[in-house]
């Protein structure tokens, strides 16, 4: 099951006490002090795992704390620090606090972010000893941990989203290129959450296409299974849109996606965009295919996922953009980091 968006409540733990103690030996009647501090407690830890892709593992689990740090002992014994509560997400999981406000974009592999540090040991009695106070019984409480609501979402991170109407061939085509499994029937929203899949395109090199769900006229204002998925397609560096050949008017099918993702985010027009006319066994072997996007500066593939047709072709022209926006990133990151220094 694709979960991409959960509410949790995380606690720092509480510190341990400090404790009250005094040196007790055979021939050492008049001990001093030396009760120990008390254990801090445990952290909220959150940190990105790269080999997850959903947040699923939260369906269950709404509440999690830090552990709560140990209490000092006597001879000056520290109480153990509580274990940090480590909370690992996706890449591209966003924190917000409970108003909704931007706490943190986690996107890079092993990031980690501590949103709540745990409550501080207390000070056992050792700590107060003084020239003239020298059998202090005074000793510190351990500190409470902090408490925080925390909305976890989750946007896709894909090098190619794959866009489309439903029914119009994306889930057969991710089938065909990768080594993913997404439901396939010749119904309507048979997709009915994101699926990521490896594509392979030469020798050492791939990336990764997301197949996202139907979008219907109306999905940016949340018609269908519209607004919920739209956000996975933001961090795409690629939009392919998947046409139907065989749709009676493939050009105002084009339209009506590019309108939706416009109206959802303004800054999607900007993408790199390629188009996928798809269902090409369809089309009769004496039928003449007359290209609707002629006039268009764009990349057109025309394929087959069930014959084959085409798939090589789009792939190089696909896999050749990744490549090269990758690499534009990389040179970008080299930039900021030379202005920094």
């Amino acid at each position: 099951m694709f979960i991409d968006e959960v509410v949790i409540t995380v606690e720092s733990g509480a510190g341990g006490s400090g404790c009250c103690s005094f040196r007790r030996e055979k021939y050492v009647p008049k001990g001093g002090p030396d009760g120990g501090d008390g254990g801090d407690g445990g952290n909220v830890i959150f940190r990105v795992d790269g080999q997850l892709s959903t947040l699923r593992d939260f369906r269950y689990r709404h509440h999690i704390k830090g552990q709560r740090g140990d209490h000092g002992q006597g001879k000056n014994c520290t109480g153990k620090r509580g274990e940090h509560a480590i909370i690992r997400v996706p890449p591209g999981t966003i924190l917000r606090d409970e108003e909704g406000e931007l706490i943190l974009d986690m996107i890079e592999d092993g990031q980690e972010f501590v949103l709540l540090k745990g409550g501080r040991g207390g000070r056992g009695n050792a700590r107060f000893a003084t020239p003239r106070v020298q059998t202090p019984r005074r000793f510190d409480y351990g500190s409470k941990g902090g408490q925080k609501i925390v909305k976890l979402e989750l946007k896709l991170l894909a090098d190619v989203g794959l866009v489309g109407f439903p029914n119009a061939g994306k889930s057969t085509l991710l089938s065909r290129l990768s080594s993913a499994h997404p439901k396939i029937a010749d119904y309507p929203f048979t997709t009915l959450e994101p699926n990521l899949g490896i594509v392979q395109w030469a020798e050492y090199e791939n990336f990764v296409l997301a197949d996202l769900p139907g979008l219907i006229e109306g999905a940016h204002e949340g018609k269908g299974l519209g607004a919920r998925f739209l956000r996975h397609i933001e961090r795409t560096r690629i939009l392919l849109f998947a046409i139907d050949c065989t749709s009676e008017d493939p050009r105002a099918d084009l339209e009506a996606l590019r309108h939706e993702l416009q109206e959802f985010d303004p800054g999607m027009r900007h993408k790199p965009v390629g188009i996928a006319l798809t269902k090409a066994d369809l089309l009769g072997q004496d039928q003449e295919f007359e290209d609707p996007f002629s006039d268009l500066k764009v990349p057109r593939f025309l394929v087959s996922a069930v014959s084959g047709k085409g798939l090589p072709e789009m792939l190089q022209g696909i896999g050749q953009a990744v490549k090269k926006f990758r690499a534009s990133e990389a040179e970008a990151e080299v930039e900021a980091e030379d202005l920094k220094a």
